[in-house]
């Protein structure tokens, strides 16, 4: 049994540019009592579902798609994949059998128009969500608004107004956002994101009503509560289980959180920062046993929470980046956001050390290798 170190990996190597998109298989694990444990036992097997080493644009199958910097991904009921291709500005389609096409966008051309398929813009797509109607919801970081994309193709802006930063409640294009990254969607067509710039969890309806449920816009903090007086620090990741409940990854507390329909905010026991076990979780998704599984960036491995609580790595190798096929910590990824069943794993590099934040947020502007931001101050 390999028990789960208390310390998160040290920063500070080079790293080359790198784009995969992972397809990771359930694999029984045997359980052990406890947080904070890990065990390698039965592996998942983790292999390489479509793009390569180096980043590109072009549609194709398996090792022919290309990604660069791709962020969110999402599984709809067919076991398709969505992806937020960030700094391509596109959102990709991948089928189970690594067929990748262009759902909408147009590669290297930012913008905010709606349209159809390659007619609409996107500015740094982060997280996407899939309802059971397969409309898929992109967190349009860049823009500051949440989109809706048709089957078909068809954007269009659910919530926010391109290009204005703020927090404000409204609906539709009355409403704030600032850097929106993770979004989920519940049976009923509600949609949640995490408002990272904000630090808050935002709620909308299907018409567009935005209404903050947990959180106080612009103080970031470690807080239990409920509704304004929870408080988070730049979350990143959300997730529904079966009963309504979000989980989120509170990114810079180093924490798994747990939000109530109604907004009260609490801390899972052992999965606080202070409890040492994650270093700036990103992604993270539930099934429908209640199950966690947490894209832990900076720790480079992914991990499965039971509702129990048990914690296992289930692929990775601590403080080892890489893009290795294999099982357990013979596969070495570099995580960000992820999405069950089936474990559908997205990473992306950037030039420098671990990158910070939700995923390595391109900018356009930045001239960073990837377009990557400066890495965080110390």
């Amino acid at each position: 049994m390999n028990t789960r170190p208390l310390h998160h990996p040290t920063s500070g190597r080079s790293l080359d540019l790198l784009f995969c998109l992972w397809l990771g298989f359930f694999a029984f694990l045997l359980s052990v009592s406890g947080f904070g444990q890990s065990v390698y036992t039965w592996p998942y097997t983790f292999t390489t579902l479509a793009g390569d080493v180096g980043y590109g644009s072009a549609d194709g199958t398996g090792s022919g798609g290309r990604f660069y910097n791709p962020g969110g991904v999402a599984t709809d009921s067919a076991g398709n994949i969505y992806v937020a291709d960030t700094s391509n500005q596109t959102i990709r389609k991948v089928t189970p059998a690594g067929e990748v096409s262009t759902l909408a966008g147009l590669a290297g051309n930012f913008g905010s128009t709606n349209g159809t398929g390659g007619d609409a813009r996107f500015y740094n797509p982060s997280g996407v969500a899939v309802d059971g109607g397969g409309n898929v919801y992109v967190a349009d970081n860049g823009n500051q608004t949440i989109r809706k994309i048709t089957p078909a193709g068809v954007v269009t802006t659910l919530a926010g107004l391109a290009g204005f930063m703020g927090s404000a409640d409204g609906t539709g294009s009355a409403a704030r956002f600032d850097s929106p990254s993770g979004v989920a969607v519940d049976s009923l067509g509600n949609v949640f994101v995490a408002d990272a710039g904000n630090c808050t969890i935002r709620k909308i309806t299907p018409l567009g009503e935005v209404t903050t449920l947990a959180g106080f816009p612009g103080d970031a903090d470690n807080v239990d509560g409920t509704g304004g007086a929870a408080r988070f620090n730049h979350p990143c990741g959300v997730a529904l289980d079966g009963a309504g409940n979000l989980y989120v990854a509170d990114t810079y507390n180093n924490a798994i959180r747990l939000v109530t329909p109604a907004g009260g905010v609490t801390t899972p026991t052992g999965l606080s920062g202070s409890d040492g076990l994650f270093s700036q979780p990103n992604g993270i998704a539930v099934d429908g046993a209640g199950t966690l599984y947490v894209a832990d960036t900076l720790n480079y491995v992914i991990e499965q929470i039971t509702s129990s609580g048990v914690v296992t790595v289930l692929a990775g190798m601590l403080g080892t980046p890489g893009n290795t096929d294999g099982a357990g910590s013979v596969a070495l990824v570099c995580v960000c956001v992820m999405s069950v069943p089936s474990m559908r794993v997205s990473c992306s590099r950037c030039g420098w050390a671990p990158a910070p934040g939700c995923f390595p947020f391109p900018t356009v502007s930045a001239g960073r290798a990837g377009g990557c931001p400066e890495p965080p101050p110390g």
